[in-house]
């Protein structure tokens, strides 16, 4: 019911997100999303199709990709949550993926980046970014409504090969 005031049962949780403790009292039927959108205005993690299939939503939970709309909020206690956010480096600068993105024109209307970058991430990290192939494959979960995929993918492959050449 809009406008009115949820009661129930609450419960006392910590959540850390982006290296800060956060104490926070909650419905315990509240998702991760919900608990950092409306309990931390944490707006940057989108909620799109709110059912797991678009990858909006997507976080990271103790380093793994994880759709914040699929997990509830209390499972995520005593977990590391990393959110677009948490993703910049010292001075503000934008993380690798989120300059990429800009470079290779991989926004569009913005509103999937969030999850796309988060997923991005997880993607080189988990060590599916051999390939445009496999880049496409391990970001299937994640929609895109304004067809940037190939301009996605260009971001990606080109922070996996930066990455790579450093590493080499």
């Amino acid at each position: 019911m809009s406008g009115q005031k949820a009661t129930g049962p609450r419960m006392r949780i910590t959540l850390n997100v982006n290296g800060q403790n956060h104490d926070i009292q909650l419905d315990p039927r509240t998702t991760l999303l919900d608990a950092l959108r409306e309990h931390l205005s944490l707006t940057g993690t989108k909620m799109g199709c709110n059912h797991g299939t678009c990858g909006a939503c997507t976080v990271h939970v103790d380093g793994r990709r994880q759709l914040s709309c699929l997990m509830l909020a209390a499972a995520a206690a005593g977990s590391e949550i990393t959110t677009i956010e948490g993703l910049q480096g010292a001075n503000g600068a934008p993380h690798p993926m989120q300059a990429a993105f800009v470079a290779h024109d991989a926004l569009q209307c913005g509103y999937c980046t969030p999850g796309q970058i988060m997923s991005a991430i997880a993607c080189i990290e988990e060590g599916h970014a051999g390939s445009d192939d496999e880049i496409r494959e391990y970001m299937s979960g994640n929609l895109c409504r304004c067809a940037a995929y190939p301009n996605i993918v260009a971001a990606i492959r080109d922070v996996a090969d930066t990455t790579m050449a450093e590493a080499a």
